[in-house]
C-alpha cells in the first residue's frame, strides 16, 4: 500500500510536507474564526461576485496550452468580496468559484492536482481579505498564494511538459507568466481613484457584517 512512497523524490516529499503544514495551519485558522457566519446580504454579494468573475473569465486575452489564461481581471470580484467581508467568507467563496472554473475549463490529470488547481488555488483568492487597507496589496497576497498552488502542481503533475528544461524553472515561468499579468490588471483596476473610493464605501458600509 505504501510502497509507492519510496519512489517519491526528496523535492516531492518536501512539497507534500509543506502542503500538510499549510493545511494544518488553515484548519487552526478556520477553527479560530468559526464565529464567522454568512448573512443573507453576504450570500447575495458572494453570488454576484462569483457570477461576475465567472463571466469575466470567459473573456480571454490569452490562453495557456496546459491551463490558465489572461482575463480582464476575472479574479477581482471574488477578491473584492474578501476585501469587504474578510478572509474566511472570501476563501469559501473562492472555493465555490474554483469548482465553477473546473466545470468551465477542466484540465485533470490526478485527483490531488484537481484539488490544488481548482478549489484550493481559487480559495486562496480569499486571502485578499487579510489586508483590508488596500485591495491592490491584498490582491498580491491572494494571487501569489494561488500562484504557489499552480507552481506546485506544475512540478508534481506536469513535469513531462518541461522537456529538457528544469521542471522548477518551467513551472515558475509558465504559471508566473500569466498570473503576473493578471495581477497587474487587477492591481491597476483596484488602484484607480474611482474604484478605490467605491471599494472603500462598500467596505465601510458592509465590512462589519460578519
Amino acid at each position: 500500500m505504501f510502497s509507492k512512497f519510496a519512489d517519491l523524490s526528496p523535492t516531492t516529499i518536501a512539497i507534500l510536507c509543506m502542503l500538510i503544514i499549510i493545511g494544518a495551519g488553515g484548519i487552526i485558522f478556520i477553527k479560530k474564526s468559526s464565529k464567522v457566519r454568512f448573512t443573507t446580504r453576504m450570500l447575495v454579494y458572494a453570488s454576484v461576485s462569483i457570477a461576475l468573475s465567472f463571466v469575466l473569465s470567459y473573456i480571454r486575452l490569452a490562453r495557456m496550452p496546459q491551463g490558465g489564461s489572461i482575463t480582464p481581471g476575472s479574479m477581482l470580484p471574488v477578491m473584492l468580496f474578501a476585501y469587504i467581508f474578510g478572509p474566511i467568507p472570501g476563501i469559501i467563496t473562492g472555493i465555490a468559484y474554483g469548482f465553477l472554473q473546473y466545470i468551465q475549463d477542466a484540465y485533470l490529470v490526478h485527483w490531488a492536482q484537481f484539488l490544488m488547481d481548482y478549489p484550493i488555488a481559487f480559495g486562496m483568492l480569499g486571502l485578499a481579505g487579510l489586508y483590508r487597507k488596500n485591495l491592490a496589496v491584498g490582491s498580491f497576497i491572494a494571487i501569489f498564494a494561488r500562484f504557489l498552488m499552480h507552481f506546485l502542481t506544475g512540478i508534481l503533475f506536469f513535469a513531462e511538459f518541461a522537456g529538457d528544461q528544469n521542471v522548477v524553472l518551467y513551472s515558475l515561468a509558465y504559471n508566473g507568466s500569466y498570473l503576473s499579468v493578471e495581477f497587474i490588471i487587477c492591481a491597476v483596476v483596484a488602484s484607480l481613484p474611482p474604484m478605490k473610493n467605491l471599494f472603500r464605501r462598500l467596505q465601510s458600509t458592509y465590512g462589519t457584517e460578519q
